[in-house]
């Protein structure tokens, strides 16, 4: 019997040309990782009702295209998209039982410019808040200078139930 992926851990690279629809690409690329993956676990083992599970997906999603528009817009363009599944922990270390690992999603482009806060635009204009919304959606970010550019990457870690606490372990209290 073979070990289920969130165990494991995965990774998934997509390579970005050019083209129209890149934040959509982008999008159903991470989306169908999740799915594989059984990301970010299910209900029954994670104690996260249906409704968590689907905003933890959507939270991903919206970080993809925050990070994904603003290559777009400012470094010309993605032109690598890398998703990762760490190992999931054991319960014994914490863990929820069932619950995948946690996600780092890395955006590199072109550019050597090292993303940063802007100030706020004029209220009613569009713009400028997708990088205070990955602030707040995840664990952690950053960037890595590379040779042709740079690499944006963001950490998510996996939801735990509103009630705060893992269901029970079989045989458990």
């Amino acid at each position: 019997m073979s070990e289920p992926a969130r165990s494991r851990g995965q990774i998934r690279r997509l390579v970005l040309r050019s083209g129209e629809s890149v934040v959509a690409r982008c999008r159903d690329f991470c989306r169908a990782a999740l799915t594989d993956w059984d990301w970010p676990g299910p209900p029954e083992t994670t104690g996260l009702t249906e409704e968590e599970r689907d905003l933890a997906i959507e939270d991903v999603l919206l970080v993809v295209s925050e990070a994904v528009t603003n290559a777009c817009l400012h470094a010309g363009g993605p032109t690598e998209l890398v998703i990762r599944l760490s190992p999931a922990e054991s319960p014994e270390n914490g863990a929820a039982s069932g619950a995948a690992g946690d996600l780092r999603i890395e955006v590199s482009d072109r550019s050597s410019r090292i993303p940063g806060f802007r100030p706020r635009g004029a209220p009613g204009q569009p713009g400028g808040n997708g990088l205070i919304v990955i602030d707040r959606l995840a664990r952690a970010w950053g960037a890595v200078p590379g040779e042709a550019g740079k690499s944006f990457w963001m950490e998510l870690a996996t939801p735990v139930p509103a009630t705060g606490r893992p269901p029970a372990l079989p045989g458990g209290p």
